[in-house]
């Protein structure tokens, strides 16, 4: 049966291109071990696949059989109630992508969220200058310094102990790439954290994978980055080489980016770039906003919860 639907789905996608949304049970054939808790949670989870325009984003994500794409409410169900994050944790996204043989009550499940940001035209020009291993000394300080506040307010500090792998930039696709190994907590033999970013630029904009995973997971995703960075297609006079003069253009580069960390917005002034962090990881979710020389902090470590698969 596995094989007759997987192909029959094949020939759907084939024929209309659009989205095809499937329950739980078509997704994942033959898997008879899912705990009472964790079928509830399943029930209520779209498992979409074929073609799936991104809400202003001017972009379609065209999600293969080894892919699934869940909507803004399903990915809201995975990281609020499943992952257990904060409510706001899932605010403002586009959806999520999974490989498709991961189930997101399986512990070892890792995903990606998909958003976007409207800034304008980002300039490659600083590619091949830009020097990041002093970025990262820049944002470990960074970091380091917000601790000072997380701490008064209780939370436990965060350390960014390195590239987990260095950033990258792929020309030809024109997508940045990069993540950060991460300790939250000062406790003796805490657990590292994958932070894996990908940013793939267009006209306008910037369509953003974040990736929700463990340190243990590195390679595993980036042998996928090549597949993720082509689920992207931009609309029709919308991707990055379609840029004309007069285009809206935003206000800082590559380095910028990898600043900005997971999306928030990046203020630049003469001879200073205003640094913004994200981290968002199964359990845990920081943001650390530096915006005018005011800090912002809305952060906490929460349990994480991850129903018997």
């Amino acid at each position: 049966m596995k094989r007759i639907y997987t192909a029959a789905t094949v020939l759907v996608l084939t024929l209309t291109g659009s989205a095809v949304a499937q329950p739980y049970q078509s997704m994942f054939p033959g898997r008879a071990d899912f705990s009472d808790e964790a079928k509830q949670y399943l029930e209520r989870l779209d498992f979409k696949q074929g073609a799936v325009p991104l809400a202003g984003a001017n972009a379609t994500l065209n999600i293969p059989a080894d892919f699934y794409y869940l909507d803004p409410e399903d990915t809201k169900t995975v990281i609020v109630d499943i992952w257990g994050n904060p409510a706001g944790a899932a605010d403002g996204v586009l959806g999520m992508i999974f490989p498709a043989k991961y189930v997101p009550t399986e512990v070892e499940a890792w995903g990606s969220l998909v958003e976007y940001s409207n800034d304008g035209y980002i300039s490659d020009l600083d590619a091949a200058t830009t020097d990041y291993d002093e970025l990262l000394q820049t944002l470990k300080q960074s970091v380091a310094e917000s601790n000072i506040e997380r701490e008064k307010q209780g939370f436990s500090p965060i350390t960014l102990v390195g590239w987990a792998s260095a950033p990258r930039y792929d020309q030809s696709a024109h997508a940045l790439h990069w993540a950060r190994d991460l300790i939250f907590g000062n406790e003796q033999g805490a657990s590292h954290t994958l932070n894996y970013s990908v940013r793939l630029l267009g006209r306008e904009g910037v369509v953003q994978y974040n990736f929700v995973a463990d340190l243990a997971q590195l390679e595993e995703i980036k042998a996928a980055i090549p597949a993720v960075i082509k689920l992207v297609q931009f609309d029709k006079g919308k991707s990055y080489d379609d840029y004309q003069q007069g285009d809206k253009l935003a206000a800082y580069g590559l380095a910028g980016v990898i600043a900005a960390g997971a999306g928030a917005k990046v203020a630049a002034k003469v001879g200073l770039l205003a640094l913004a962090l994200a981290f968002l990881k199964k359990g845990g979710f920081l943001i650390v906003l530096l915006v005018g020389g005011a800090l912002r902090f809305f952060s906490g470590l929460f349990g994480k919860k991850t129903p018997g698969a």
